[in-house]
């Protein structure tokens, strides 16, 4: 069983010779469940991400495109963002609101021509009361259309890792041209989480009210604000086409998730749904540690260098998230390139520490050299020309193990 204070358990070794390749197995006594409790999704679609240590819990259809309603806001976010990042824009910036802008239908901060609304209260306004007009505002500011603000986020989509949205307008008005996946939702509430904390904050905001002209619309729709549980955001969204959604993050502890929801039949249908996530993202999984910087796992031999071996330790403290189950000990496997060869750097990345996972993808943690290695002169090569050799040699004659083999057998031991 796992023992909270012990960093890393004893290793047992199992070398296997892959071509290029090499595997050693390490036994780490290591809580895992067979399996955690599975959720049953009543969205339509759905995806659950821990962002602490980037591993997806759930994915419902989580890649079809959908119709996202409000919660597309978030690029119009990011891309508001950037801007302030880039100095192109500043919290005091003011924007013009134009006729088209006031127009808007939907939720509002029922702006007219005469605002000068700033960047701050535009990021509220969209944020906390899914200003419709807000968004346009915005993009006009920043584009000078709101079709041009749409080609941009279009352009700006796959640089960031959305491969499955498409824009049309900045508000999510209904759309045809207008989807995103529930994974790049996620992918761009973990973007603005973690590139943009400075300005994060404004999610968990729970009212605002601006210029006291819209007292029915000052609180923000998010559920989960309020319950307690660690929720700072995102965005809500809703049309007839869409369903009730929710991209939503909450922070228990150490550990961070961000989930997506979609096509839920009502409000109701949207709080307990998302709240469910939450406790289940948290109660279902627990995060341990495998080991802690500086430690070393296996040791590596070394070709064409002054130094034949190098230790493969932890970068960083290293940790997966595993069920909360019921625990049985499982391998991990150190893995990496053979051979290694001359130069490397401490600090180089060179292997990884792969851990299957009951009904998770396996884990694949970095471990870097421990130490430096130049690259060697004539008698380091010599040596290295040889093995080569008798390599080739015993294969080719029956003896023995390939070159490859041999170098594979060679490559790496695990430290008990």
């Amino acid at each position: 069983m796992f023992q909270p204070a012990s960093l890393v358990a004893p290793l047992s070794a199992r070398v296997m010779s892959r071509a290029r390749r090499v595997a050693v197995g390490v036994m780490a006594t290591l809580a895992i469940a067979s399996g955690a409790q599975a959720f049953e999704a009543q969205a339509r679609a759905a995806w659950v991400y821990d962002l602490t240590t980037q591993t997806v819990l759930l994915e419902k259809d989580a890649d079809t495109p959908f119709p996202p309603a409000s919660m597309s806001k978030l690029m119009t976010v990011n891309m508001l963002f950037e801007a302030l990042r880039d100095s192109r824009v500043s919290l005091d910036t003011r924007f013009n609101v134009s006729t088209r802008a006031k127009e808007m239908g939907g939720s509002t901060m029922f702006l007219n021509e005469q605002d000068r609304p700033t960047v701050e209260e535009l990021i509220q306004g969209i944020v906390v009361l899914s200003g419709n007009d807000a968004c346009v505002v915005v993009a006009e500011g920043l584009a000078g259309s709101e079709d041009a603000f749409a080609r941009l986020m279009n352009e700006r989509a796959p640089a960031i890792g959305l491969t499955h949205s498409t824009f049309a307008n900045a508000s999510g008005w209904p759309n045809p041209n207008q989807r995103m996946s529930m994974r790049d939702l996620g992918t761009l509430a973990t973007r603005l989480i973690t590139e943009f904390p400075e300005y994060y904050g404004y999610f968990g905001q729970r009212m605002y009210e601006f210029d006291g002209r819209a007292p029915a619309n000052v609180n923000n729709r998010n559920p989960l604000l309020r319950l307690g549980i660690g929720a700072d955001g995102l965005k809500t969204g809703h049309t007839q086409e869409a369903g009730y959604g929710l991209v939503g993050s909450a922070m228990q502890g150490t550990r961070r998730i961000v989930f997506v929801i979609s096509g839920l039949n009502s409000e109701a249908e949207r709080a307990q749904e998302a709240e469910a996530i939450v406790n289940w993202a948290f109660r279902q999984f627990t995060q341990k540690t495998v080991a802690t910087q500086g430690t070393r796992l296996a040791t590596a031999s070394v070709w064409m260098g002054d130094k034949q071996q190098i230790g493969l330790v932890a970068g960083d403290d290293l940790s997966v998230l595993v069920p909360a189950l019921e625990g049985r000990e499982i391998d991990g496997e150190v893995v990496m390139q053979s051979p290694l060869v001359a130069p490397i750097m401490a600090g180089d990345t060179v292997a990884e520490l792969v851990v299957p996972r009951a009904g998770l993808p396996d884990a694949r943690l970095p471990l870097v050299s421990d130490t430096s290695v130049a690259r060697g002169g004539f008698i380091p090569r010599l040596r290295t020309a040889a093995t080569v050799l008798a390599g080739k040699f015993a294969s080719e004659v029956g003896l023995g193990q390939s070159a490859d083999d041999a170098a594979a057998q060679d490559a790496a031991t695990v430290t008990n």
